[in-house]
């Protein structure tokens, strides 16, 4: 915490791999370093049965370099700067892991740390603050100022959204939301991520879980440049398009990506081909209307409707897009479309149900739909009787806010699977 409780020693790995880590092994390493919860947590999930794979040799040209001096220290807590957004307004817990992005780490008991272009940053919630405001940390300062790093992380948290104006509009709308809202801490908000780094993680994302995709994501970062490591994870920038057209289909075939390599490969190659650059041509998609973005996207290989609207609610700005799967169909058919209820999900029903929470929610559906998921999940009453039991004891809220990050980290990790 600021002024309290810095985070965990950073340190380098004692030299960088020059090769593509193989999924089994990464998740590995990602058994033996996460830190454990600060209570005792839930049995965390098995791994998937994935075959040992050969380590591969990535091209030269693809070789990170590490461009830090090799001495990363501990934030200092003068090092944490504050943002404008209390707990109410950003909730790490129910933003970060929950199936938006997968490229955020729990790396303590009660903050995260990530890669926002070429800032390695870690956030947490200030327990000593009422209000629980959120703090962020520069973990390397060398290859980034902290000004810049607050503009750009203030553009991905989408802070000119007013997350308390959107609730209570949700709250006059509908009845399941008002009741949520009436019970729920709040802060579940809709990141603003690079699209291009969004594509790929969600080509990673059919028919697939969040720790799988995790690791498959981890991969595709690997590739990028070496930022440091931090918690026992090493984070790298997002690699460019340039980067990603070296890595063959057989490379991540061979690491487990089954058919998705296909997808990946022909991605970055339609992509390297429009005018301007794909990174252009990505970002050009914000300004049109979201059925056009939708059809845009769609030409990319693995890319369907609901992949699409991934993307464009989460990196494209179209905040009404709703991404229906088999998780915002069961939503949908119990809350607000109950006629449909024991009906298959069709291409006709998927544009009405997106067309129903448009209708009932507005320009800002999609963030509505995300409450609506995760009052959904199990763990949501560890949030729930948490609130109410803060209000008993502030020690005991404490430690209940850490309980319930953990559990719904992994109940979310367990239970996602998505289509």
């Amino acid at each position: 915490m600021l002024g309290r409780t810095p985070p965990r020693s950073l340190g380098y790995s004692p030299s960088f791999p020059n090769s593509l880590a193989t999924l089994a092994g990464i998740m590995r390493k990602a058994r033996r370093t996460t830190p454990p919860p600060p209570s005792t947590p839930s049995p965390s999930p098995p791994s998937p049965p994935w075959k040992e794979r050969s380590v591969l040799t990535a091209p030269a040209a693809l070789k990170p370099q590490r461009s830090l001096a090799a001495h990363l220290s501990a934030a200092a807590s003068a090092d944490w700067e504050l943002l404008p957004l209390p707990r109410s307004e950003l909730s790490l817990s129910v933003t970060l892991p929950t199936g938006q992005t997968f490229r955020w780490r729990r790396t303590g008991s009660s903050h995260y740390t990530g890669v926002v272009g070429p800032h390695l940053l870690s956030l947490q919630h200030l327990e000593s603050d009422p209000a629980g405001r959120v703090a962020f940390v520069l973990h390397n300062p060398g290859s980034s100022d902290s000004s810049s790093a607050r503009s750009v992380l203030s553009d991905f948290l989408n802070v000119h959204v007013s997350l308390g104006d959107l609730w209570d509009r949700f709250s006059l709308a509908d009845a399941r939301f008002a009741e949520l809202a009436s019970r729920f801490d709040g802060g579940a908000r809709i990141l603003r991520q690079d699209p291009v780094e969004c594509v790929f993680q969600f080509l990673c994302s059919s028919n697939n879980n969040i720790g799988r995709i995790e690791k498959m994501v981890g991969v595709l970062s690997s590739y990028g440049e070496y930022l440091g490591t931090v918690g026992g994870f090493d984070f790298h920038e997002f690699p460019s398009l340039e980067r990603l057209s070296l890595v063959t289909e057989q490379q991540l075939r061979e690491a487990g990506f089954g058919y998705r390599a296909k997808y990946i490969v022909g991605a970055v190659k339609i992509l390297q081909g429009k005018p301007g650059g794909g990174a252009k041509w990505l970002a050009s998609l914000r300004s049109l209307e979201l059925e056009e973005v939708i059809d845009a996207l769609c030409i990319l290989p693995g890319v369907g409707p609901k992949v699409a609207a991934c993307i464009a609610l989460f990196s494209l700005d179209q905040h009404h897009a709703i991404p229906v799967d088999t998780h915002v169909w069961q939503i949908a058919t119990k809350y607000l479309m109950p006629e449909l209820a024991g009906t298959r999900l069709s291409p006709k029903l998927y544009k009405s149900i997106s067309e129903a929470f448009v209708a009932k929610f507005g320009e800002y559906a999609g963030w509505a739909q995300n409450v609506l998921f995760i009052g959904e999940l199990p763990s949501h009453k560890a949030s729930v009787e948490l609130c109410a039991g803060e209000n008993k004891s502030a020690n005991g809220g404490k430690r209940g806010r850490k309980r319930a990050a953990a559990s719904l980290e992994q109940d979310v990790s367990r239970s996602i699977v998505i289509k």
